[in-house]
């Protein structure tokens, strides 16, 4: 097997009694191994229904999060792995955890993707597409782990009722 291009060198699945999944991946630090491991990592996903209505921004985000791993964190260095925890709830929320090999980075010193110096930057907004498009995004251990979680779409609409 490949790793390359394929996401499952340290692959597990578990069920719990309460309504939850979880897979465990990792990938080598390949720009080229990114999208098939998303694209199969977001079967999993759209499986458990965890996020029905908001798939496409936890796939940008997943993106984005693998990105700054493979390219800014672990310096492309096909040796170091990118680790990736995924649990969903089906109908609730899933919860992403990406954690990459190198030093890490400060997310308060990050300047803005929007502000005029920035506009025609070629790089800057993949954290600024993760707050955005995700409900939450934490970094721990120095930059080195982010934590991400996005709630379905009918967990964000106000309940109706009818008198």
């Amino acid at each position: 097997m490949s790793e390359q291009s394929d996401p499952k060198p340290s692959t597990s699945i578990l069920h719990s009694a309460s309504p939850l999944f979880q897979i465990e991946q990792s990938m080598r630090s390949e720009v080229a191994a990114i999208s098939p491991f998303v694209d199969k990592l977001m079967v999993f996903i759209k499986k458990c229904r965890c996020v029905a209505g908001n798939e496409v921004d936890v796939e940008i985000s997943l993106r984005e999060a693998l990105a700054n791993s493979v390219v800014h964190g672990n310096h492309e260095d096909p040796r170091k792995h990118v680790y990736v925890d995924c649990r969903c709830v089906p109908n609730e929320e899933v919860s992403i955890v990406v954690k990459d090999e190198g030093a890490g980075f400060s997310s308060t010193e990050l300047s803005d993707p929007t502000g005029v110096e920035q506009l025609q930057s070629t790089h800057g907004r993949g954290i600024y597409l993760m707050k955005t498009l995700m409900d939450e995004v934490h970094f721990e251990r120095g930059g080195t782990v982010v934590r991400m979680q996005k709630k379905c779409a009918k967990a964000h609409r106000p309940v109706r009722r009818l008198l």
